[in-house]
């Protein structure tokens, strides 16, 4: 990764003045929006795994706009909903199910 590159990134994951590291934030930001596209879920569950930095997550959502689709399919879902948040993270843990009836 180049020097550029590095500072864009080092300046995304900051939030604000205060130094206070952005993975929480990110936790938040994702929650929201797989809520608004899974308002009926019945978990969702944004974690960083990274130590905070925002590098990693495990995302676990459990939902019935599931029911029908095989895993791949499941997770290309919530890769194309979080398009934007995920394109620049190191690694991404998905887990998606359908609700115990």
């Amino acid at each position: 990764m180049n020097e550029t590159k590095l500072l864009q990134l080092l300046s995304r994951l900051w939030n604000g003045s205060n130094g206070v590291l952005a993975g929480k934030h990110a936790e938040e930001k994702m929650i929201s929006i797989l809520r608004n596209r899974f308002p009926q879920a019945q978990l969702i569950e944004v974690t960083d795994v990274s130590g905070g930095c925002g590098a990693m997550f495990d995302i676990n959502v459990v939902a019935s706009e599931f029911k029908g689709l095989n895993t791949v399919k499941q997770h290309q879902i919530i890769n194309k909903v979080l398009k934007e948040e995920i394109k620049d993270m190191h690694g991404l843990r998905i887990r998606t199910s359908i609700p115990q009836t």
